[in-house]
């Protein structure tokens, strides 16, 4: 585990543009694994920043006293202990409800609410928090259970998937504003044509979002543009063309290239040698991997050979912002990670004023 010790790093261009977002829009997020001296510490950054109003599920005594033992304060943070909460009846009517018009077996459903992942979705889905961070002490798969088996999906994309920021100022062509976002990286092992097209668009958008600009998206390849005929690159080509088309069909202000190799999509004196007739291309802001072993693996080598930090994951295709921290978690991928989530918020309240979806 990461030194515990180590505070966030609001310096960080990136973090400090989505904390001067969240200064104008502060959102409420969730965290559902609270007994967590990692979370208390990156919670009372989000607090000092005056960005996020956190919410911790667990034992209060047990936060409390972890929070003295190293001295933070808990001051603005709210603390719910889930089997004593004032809605946990309510969310268990709810739960019931869900089981009857989902056909969900889910046993008894006050032993289900008592459980803080799906404490946490219900406080999200039914509007009592804005956004929700998990998985730092649980399987994802634990996670990820209680937020599909409660929050409603998107009608628009065929699965979730999740997205990570990577940041690095060291690093060449990492972006064209410094920040890249890489996807599928932690959910789809190996996405069809369809999915590709939805997560290429989907991440285009959350790009254009956080960075107030046209997003450029590449859809990565062994071959650029036809140079290998093989089927993962027709693959990528197809969804290149479905996620162009839809794009322009939902009035999408984001480019969509591809197929393209990593070095065409990231540095344009590659492009030019690579596609001499083409126009002066933009780095790539988002990469969309053509499976999950080759984003994974991408992602673990500039973490740890090339020091990129890391943000994430962030779950897209759910109708409410959710997202998903390793349980090796540093406190600044904590802190960054509920940042982005909230920031994703602020979007959901504009589009969906009234809640719904």
């Amino acid at each position: 585990m990461s030194d515990i010790s180590t505070e966030p790093t609001p310096n960080n261009p990136i973090v400090r543009g989505l904390l001067d977002q969240l200064r104008r829009h502060p959102k409420r997020v969730v965290f559902t694994e609270g007994e967590d001296i990692r979370v208390i510490l990156a919670a009372a950054q989000l607090v000092a920043e005056e960005a996020v109003a956190p919410i911790l599920l667990g034992n209060r005594e047990r936060i409390k006293a972890l929070a003295a033992t190293h001295g933070v304060s808990l001051l603005f943070i709210h603390i719910i202990d889930p089997p004593h909460a004032t809605d946990f009846k309510l969310f268990c009517q709810r739960v019931e409800n869900m089981a009857r018009y989902r056909s969900l077996p889910i046993g008894d459903p006050a032993e289900l609410v008592s459980r803080p992942h799906y404490f946490g979705a219900l406080m999200v889905q039914y509007g009592q928090a804005d956004a929700i961070v998990g998985g730092n002490q649980a399987l994802p798969a634990a996670y990820f259970r209680a937020l599909l088996h409660t929050i409603k999906p998107l009608p628009n994309v065929p699965k979730i998937f999740s997205v990570m920021m990577l940041t690095g100022s060291h690093l060449k062509h990492l972006g064209g504003d410094g920040v890249l976002f890489f996807a599928d990286a932690g959910l789809i092992p190996s996405p069809d044509v369809s999915q590709l097209a939805a997560i290429a668009v989907e991440t285009g958008k959350l790009a254009r979002h956080f960075l107030g600009r046209k997003a450029f998206v590449a859809m990565l390849s062994h071959s650029t543009k036809g140079s290998a005929a093989t089927p993962d690159a027709r693959r990528m080509a197809a969804a290149t063309a479905l996620a162009h088309d839809e794009a322009i069909k939902q009035f999408i202000d984001i480019s969509i290239e591809g197929e393209l190799q990593a070095d065409v999509a990231l540095d344009p004196a590659a492009a030019e040698i690579k596609l001499p007739a083409a126009e002066v291309r933009h780095t790539a802001d988002v990469l969309v991997f053509p499976n999950l072993d080759a984003a994974h693996i991408s992602l673990k080598l500039l973490q740890h050979v090339a020091g990129a930090q890391a943000y994430g994951q962030l779950i897209l295709g759910l109708s409410r912002p959710a997202a998903q921290v390793s349980r090796a978690a540093s406190v600044e991928t904590i802190f960054g990670t509920a940042a982005a989530i909230a920031v994703e918020a602020i979007k959901f309240h504009q589009l969906y004023p009234e809640g719904d979806i």
